[in-house]
């Protein structure tokens, strides 16, 4: 076990630029993080450069200059996307560049702003990245999201904590969700892709036509597109070139038919979005689309998630994750949906990965959606699993078998 904290951020480094990315020689990156992060981001581009990358761009963010733009620009601003801001990303992602997500900020960073700013913000930034969302939804570029502690998100993970205890907390935590706390953290994310894989291909053999799922506060059906592919763990980009899109990972997961989902679904994870808090919410389906919902929390934020497009009341995600798993079994609510939705099975509202579908990768959007796959300029993931859940996979034939049995994998 790797013991000094500079060590273990360098073996993280290390892990985000050899296996999450996996750089190729030449290879450009982009990498977008805020100031919180710097001094890692400044690793993470060491190591990048010695991978045999080119070129590495980093582009920062600031939250409380986010929160200031949303306080005192006008509705009208706020929509205003610079064109150069989009052509600069695309310029990279056009060129096959690794892209890295080094998420920091606080979960509820924006809690103060208006709700129809924010909402109206988050529609005008997810439709001018619309296409790089679709070249990156299709695998055309490796691409990874991770994190790195702010002081503010440490503090709302462990309130009873003084602030710099809460950060070195909540790093040890990362690290520990990461494998880079181990002997050979190399090793444990091939044995780690391995087994996920493994889950993967038997839920492929099975070929589902739909998923029951049987919890308290959730009764709901969802239907899977002919064609349709379990994924886990790595991904492989257009030059075939392997990379692991989310560290950490526990699910294995698919593309759920848009037209074909029933019941009621319930939370059982708060979900961080847009700066805000969403908690306690509940999503009644028809037909695929979320004909009612509740919030304790946030129903004014989740209305606006809701109204992204009209693809957004649509699901693009299913992912299954047993209750038994790294991150779930810490006890730690990170607010954090990259970490909280790989402790507990989860759906995603919005657009759909091509990659799930064979053939999806080179489809138009024409052809996607006729073989049933939601296209949005949105895509959040929520948590529904716990202990309680049962899931079981709906033959052909309409026979069921089990997958989940109390939060946990059948098989």
């Amino acid at each position: 076990m790797i013991n000094n904290r500079d060590e273990r951020l360098k073996t993280y480094a290390q892990l985000l630029v050899n296996v999450g990315m996996n750089i190729q020689p030449k290879q450009r990156v982009y990498i977008r993080a805020t100031v919180d992060a710097a001094e890692f981001v400044h690793l993470i581009v060491e190591e990048a450069y010695k991978a045999g990358s080119e070129d590495v761009h980093v582009e920062y963010g600031d939250d409380r200059l986010t929160q200031l733009n949303l306080q005192y620009r006008s509705l009208e601003a706020v929509q205003h996307v610079p064109s150069y801001v989009v052509d600069r990303r695309m310029d990279y992602a056009k060129d096959k560049a690794a892209q890295l997500a080094l998420m920091s900020s606080s979960p509820e960073s924006l809690k103060e702003a208006d709700p129809e700013k924010l909402a109206a913000n988050m529609r005008a930034y997810g439709t001018a990245f619309k296409d790089y969302m679709k070249m990156m939804q299709s695998d055309h570029f490796s691409w990874l999201v991770a994190a790195y502690p702010s002081k503010e998100w440490a503090k709302l993970v462990f309130p009873d904590l003084e602030e710099e205890e809460a950060f070195d907390k909540l790093l040890e935590m990362i690290l520990y969700t990461v494998r880079a706390d181990v002997a050979d953290p190399v090793k444990a994310w091939e044995d780690h892709n391995s087994n996920l894989h493994i889950k993967a291909d038997y839920l492929n053999k099975k070929n589902y036509k739909a998923l029951r799922y049987s919890a308290p506060g959730t009764d709901l059906t969802i239907g899977l597109p002919e064609g349709h592919i379990w994924c886990g763990a790595s991904s492989i980009n257009s030059d075939g070139i392997e990379f692991m899109a989310n560290m950490p990972t526990e699910e294995v997961f698919t593309v759920p038919h848009k037209d074909q989902v029933n019941g009621t679904v319930s939370s059982t994870l708060p979900l961080s979005y847009g700066g805000n808090i969403i908690d306690k919410f509940t999503l009644t389906f028809k037909d695929g689309k979320v004909i009612d919902y509740k919030a304790e929390t946030g129903q004014d934020i989740l209305k606006g998630l809701l109204e992204s497009d009209d693809a957004a009341s649509y699901l693009g995600e299913v992912a299954l994750v047993p209750h038994d798993s790294p991150i779930s079994n810490s006890n730690v609510l990170f607010y954090n949906t990259l970490f909280d939705e790989n402790a507990s099975c989860h759906l995603a509202l919005g657009s759909a990965y091509p990659f799930c579908l064979e053939g999806g990768k080179k489809m138009s959007d024409e052809e996607l959606a006729a073989a049933g796959l939601n296209n949005s300029i949105t895509h959040e993931d929520f948590m529904i699993g716990n202990a309680e859940m049962n899931i079981s996979g709906i033959t052909a034939e309409g026979n069921e078998e089990p997958i989940f049995i109390k939060g946990n994998w059948a098989f």
